[in-house]
C-alpha cells in the first residue's frame, strides 16, 4: 500500500511553504500531486528553467473562446510552486489532480460574464477574462455558510478575523513540518459541521472526485509516497473512505468538454492582492519578505525596518538610524505584550506610524504599495507556447527596448528619432486590437508640439488574453491590427467615428486600414444628409495634416475625402440650419465653429469659397437659426469677407424694431460668439446694440434679458468689466460732429438768393426782402 500524506495549505502561504519544503525533505515522496488544471501538466518541465521566474500564472483558455479563460498565479512564496519546484529538482513525479478546465469552462458555458468589480487602481483592459482564484481559493476557498469558521478561532484567540488569526498562527510562525496534521485535524472538524448544515456545492462536489480519482490513478502506478497539495479545505474530503469509486464516477459522468490551450504567463504582486481574484492575499510584499526572511542571520523587525528606512531616503523622508532602533523596539514590545513570538506586520506598522511617522498615516501610504504589496513581475522562458501574435509582440519589445513592466512609468518619443517613431507606432497599433499597454497623456501634442508624444505605459498580465483573442485577425501586429479595423468599418455608421478611426489607423502607419476607412468614409458622406454628422467629420480629418508630414506617412486619401466632405458639407448647410429651435441650434453650434477651423487648417482655395459662400448664404437665410446666422455673419467678419460697415447694417438690421426681441437676442449671441472685442472696439456696433437694449420695453427686455445675459456671461472677467466701465460713461458724439458752439459752415450769399421766393410763397411784404440781406444769426 501506498503512503499518502495531506499537506493542506493556503495559496501564497509562506509559512506553509517553508514548512512544505522541510517536510518534503524530511520525507523525500515520489509522487507530487497538486491542486491545478490537468492541462497544464505539459508545462511543468519548464519549472527547471532558470528563465521562469515567479510570480507567473498558468493561462487556461478555451480555443475558440479566448476569452472564457483563468488564472492560476504563483508567487516564489507559494506552496504549489515550492512543491512543484522540490519535484523538478529531486527528479520525481509531479502532476495536477484538479477537475480539468475543459470542463470547468464548458459547465460556465453561455455568454460571457462580465469583469468582476476591480479594486482601486486596478483597470479592466476589455479582456472578458474571468479572473477566478486557482480552483478553490486559499484555505478560505471552500467555505460556505455565512461568515468564516475561522473567526471562532480569531474571536477566541483575541484576533479580529479568521484571516488574521490564520496569518499569525500558520504564515508568520516560520517552519513547521507537523503543522500540517494539526491543520487536517482542525478542517476535519469544521468540514463535519460544514457539510452538516450546508449542502456541497455541485461544482465543490465534482472537483474533490477528480481529485479522489487522481489519487487512485497514482496509487495503482505504484508510487510508494505520494504527497498531496491542495487547499486546507478539500482535506478532509480526500480522506480514504469519504466516497466510493462509484459514487466519484456518477458524479464526473458525462460532463461537457471543451478544447482548451494553456501556457505560462508574466504576474505581478500587484495581482496577486485580494482586489484581483478570490485567493489573493493583502500584503504579498509582506509575504515575499517573510519567505526570503533568515532569522539566524538579524530579527525579523531589523530586517523589514530596513527596507522601511531605504523606501524613505528614497523619497528623502527623514529616517534616522535612531528611528529605526526605536520602531524595533517598539515592534518587539508590542509583540511580547500579544503574546507573539516575533512582530508582525500590524505590530511593524504600528511601530513605524509612532516612531516615523509622529502619529501620521502618510508614511504608511507610501510605505503600503511599495512594500506591502510591491511592483514585482515574473518572467517565462522564450520557449512557452505561445501564439504567433504574442510572439510577434515580444520580438517587437526586445528590438525597440520597450520592457514589459508592471509599474506604471512615463515614454517620451521624438517622433523625429527612427526608434521612437517605431515606438509610437507599435503602441498605436496596440491600441487598434483593445490593448491598451500604453495610454497617450491628454494634451501632450499641444503643449510640447507635433514632434513629440507622452504615454503612460503598464503591462497588465491580463494583456496576454487580449492577444491570444486578437489572433484571430492576423498573426503579426501590424495584419492583426489593419484586418480589425477594416472588419469594424465595415458596420460603422457614423461619420464622425470613421473620420477619428482615419487619425488612428494614420498614426499606426497602416496603409491598408487607411485605404479601408477612407472608402468608408466617403461612402456614408455620400448618403448621409446629416449637417451635423458631416460637420463634426471635419476637425478629425482635418487633423491628421498636422501630424502627417511628421509621422512620414501619405495623407493624400484623406485629402480628397476631406475635400469632398467639405464640398457636401457646403452644399448641405444652409438648409440643415433651417426650422431648427433654440435647442437644436446651439447643439450645431461648436460643430459649426470646429467645421470653419477645420476649413482653415485645410487652406485649400476652391474648399476656402465654397465654405463662406455657404456661410454667406446662411447669414442671409431668414428661415435659418438666428444663432447660427450670427454666428456665420461673425465668422466672415472674422475672416474678412465682411467689412465693419457690412457688420454693423447687418446688426442694424437683426436688432430693429421689426425684428422679435427673442430672434434678435440669439442672433446677438451668435455674433458676439463668447468674445467682447468687436463690440469693444468698433463705436457704431457698440451704439447699436447700446441703442436697441434702451429702446426696448419693458415686456420685451423682461424677455430677452435670460438671453443676453447668458451671452455676456461668455465673456471673460475683464471684458465684462470692460464693457460695465463704458456703459457707465455717457454717449459719445460721432467724431464728425462739430461743437455745439461751432458757426454752422453756411454760404450765406447762397441762402439770399432764395428768400424771393420764398417771400411770394409765404406772402411775406416786400419790406422783409431787405431785412433779410442781412439775416440774424439764427443759432
Amino acid at each position: 500500500m501506498a503512503e499518502v500524506r495531506f499537506f493542506g495549505i493556503r495559496h501564497h502561504g509562506p509559512g506553509c511553504a517553508r514548512s512544505l519544503v522541510r517536510a518534503f525533505e524530511a520525507w523525500a515522496p515520489d509522487c507530487v500531486l497538486v491542486e491545478g488544471p490537468p492541462e497544464a501538466d505539459a508545462l511543468l518541465p519548464h519549472l527547471a528553467d532558470a528563465a521562469l521566474v515567479p510570480p507567473v500564472a498558468l493561462l487556461v483558455h478555451a480555443q475558440d473562446e479566448p476569452g472564457r479563460a483563468v488564472f492560476y498565479p504563483f508567487a516564489r512564496f507559494s506552496p504549489e510552486w515550492q512543491a512543484l519546484r522540490w519535484a523538478a529538482g529531486a527528479g520525481v513525479a509531479a502532476r495536477f489532480i484538479d477537475l480539468p478546465r475543459a470542463h470547468a469552462l464548458a459547465l460556465d458555458a453561455g455568454p460571457l460574464p462580465d469583469p468582476p468589480p476591480l479594486g482601486e487602481g486596478e483597470r479592466q483592459d476589455g479582456a472578458a477574462s474571468d479572473l477566478l482564484p486557482p480552483a478553490g481559493g486559499g484555505r478560505e476557498g471552500g467555505l460556505r455558510g455565512r461568515g468564516d469558521p475561522f473567526d471562532d478561532f480569531a474571536r477566541a484567540d483575541g484576533h479580529p478575523d479568521g484571516e488574521s488569526w490564520w496569518n499569525r498562527w500558520i504564515e508568520e510562525r516560520g517552519e513547521d513540518a507537523d503543522i500540517f496534521a494539526a491543520i487536517a485535524e482542525v478542517m476535519t472538524e469544521l468540514r463535519r459541521h460544514a457539510d452538516a448544515e450546508t449542502p456541497l456545492p455541485a461544482r465543490e462536489a465534482q472537483r474533490e472526485a477528480h481529485m479522489r480519482q487522481s489519487l487512485r490513478a497514482a496509487r495503482k502506478e505504484g508510487f510508494a509516497r505520494i504527497a498531496v497539495v491542495c487547499g486546507a479545505w478539500h482535506v478532509p474530503a480526500l480522506q480514504d473512505g469519504v466516497s466510493s469509486v462509484k459514487a466519484d464516477a456518477a458524479l464526473l459522468k458525462g460532463l461537457p468538454k471543451l478544447k482548451v490551450q494553456a501556457t505560462w504567463v508574466p504576474w505581478s504582486h500587484r495581482h496577486l492582492t485580494r482586489h484581483s481574484y478570490g485567493a489573493g492575499v493583502a500584503s504579498p510584499g509582506w509575504y515575499d519578505f517573510l519567505w526570503q526572511h533568515d532569522p539566524g542571520r538579524h530579527p525579523r523587525a531589523a530586517g523589514w525596518l530596513a527596507r522601511v528606512a531605504a523606501l524613505l531616503r528614497a523619497h528623502e523622508i527623514d529616517c534616522s538610524s535612531a528611528h529605526v532602533i526605536e520602531a524595533i523596539r517598539l515592534a518587539e514590545a508590542l509583540a511580547a505584550l500579544r503574546g507573539h513570538g516575533a512582530p508582525g506586520l500590524a505590530e511593524l506598522d504600528e511601530a513605524v506610524r509612532s516612531v516615523i511617522g509622529q502619529g501620521d498615516d502618510a508614511v504608511l501610504g507610501l510605505i503600503a504599495p511599495a512594500l506591502h504589496v510591491g511592483d514585482a513581475l515574473g518572467t517565462v522562458p522564450a520557449d512557452v507556447p505561445v501564439v504567433p501574435l504574442q510572439r510577434d509582440v515580444e520580438q517587437q519589445q526586445k528590438r525597440l527596448r520597450l520592457k514589459a513592466e508592471v509599474a506604471e512609468r512615463r515614454l517620451e518619443l521624438d517622433l523625429r528619432e527612427p526608434n521612437d517613431l517605431a515606438r509610437s507606432r507599435l503602441l498605436h497599433r496596440l491600441r487598434l486590437l483593445g490593448l491598451d499597454w500604453g495610454v497617450p497623456e491628454r494634451g501632450s501634442r499641444g503643449a510640447r508640439g507635433s514632434f513629440h508624444e507622452d504615454w503612460r505605459l503598464r503591462w497588465e498580465p491580463e494583456c496576454a488574453i487580449t492577444l491570444i483573442e486578437a489572433s484571430r485577425w492576423g498573426t503579426t501586429v501590424e495584419a492583426a491590427a489593419s484586418a480589425r479595423v477594416a472588419e469594424q468599418v465595415r458596420d460603422e455608421t457614423r461619420l464622425a467615428a470613421l473620420a477619428a478611426q482615419v487619425d488612428d489607423v494614420l498614426r499606426a502607419d497602416l496603409p491598408g486600414a487607411v485605404a479601408a476607412v477612407t472608402q468608408a468614409l466617403d461612402r456614408l458622406a455620400a448618403v448621409s444628409g446629416d449637417v451635423g454628422e458631416l460637420l463634426r467629420a471635419l476637425p478629425p480629418l482635418a487633423q491628421v495634416f498636422r501630424y502627417g508630414d511628421v509621422r512620414q506617412t501619405d495623407t493624400s486619401q484623406v485629402g480628397r475625402v476631406l475635400d469632398r466632405l467639405i464640398e457636401r458639407a457646403a452644399i448641405g448647410l444652409p438648409l440643415g440650419c433651417a426650422a431648427l429651435d433654440a435647442d437644436a441650434a446651439q447643439a450645431l453650434r461648436e460643430p459649426l465653429l470646429a467645421a470653419h477651423a477645420a476649413v482653415a487648417r485645410r487652406d485649400g482655395e476652391a474648399q476656402t469659397q465654397d465654405w463662406r459662400r455657404a456661410l454667406a448664404a446662411l447669414a442671409g437665410a431668414q428661415s435659418a437659426a438666428p444663432l447660427l446666422r450670427g454666428v456665420a455673419t461673425r465668422l466672415l467678419l472674422d475672416d474678412g469677407v465682411l467689412d465693419a460697415e457690412a457688420a454693423g447694417t447687418a446688426l442694424a438690421l437683426q436688432l430693429s424694431r421689426a425684428t422679435e426681441p427673442g430672434a434678435a437676442a440669439a442672433w446677438l449671441e451668435g455674433f458676439l460668439n463668447r468674445n467682447a472685442l468687436v463690440l469693444l472696439h468698433d463705436a457704431r456696433l457698440w451704439a447699436l446694440v447700446d441703442g436697441w437694449l434702451s429702446r426696448l420695453g419693458d415686456d420685451h427686455f423682461q424677455q430677452v434679458l435670460p438671453l443676453v445675459r447668458r451671452t455676456f456671461a461668455d465673456f471673460s472677467r475683464s471684458e465684462r468689466r470692460s464693457i460695465a466701465e463704458r456703459a457707465a460713461r455717457p454717449p459719445e458724439a460721432p467724431a464728425d460732429t462739430a461743437p455745439a458752439d461751432a458757426a454752422p459752415p453756411w454760404q450765406v450769399g447762397r441762402f439770399a438768393q432764395a428768400l424771393p421766393l420764398l417771400h411770394r410763397l409765404l406772402g411775406l411784404p416786400p419790406e422783409a426782402v431787405s431785412s433779410m440781406e442781412n439775416p440774424p444769426d439764427v443759432r
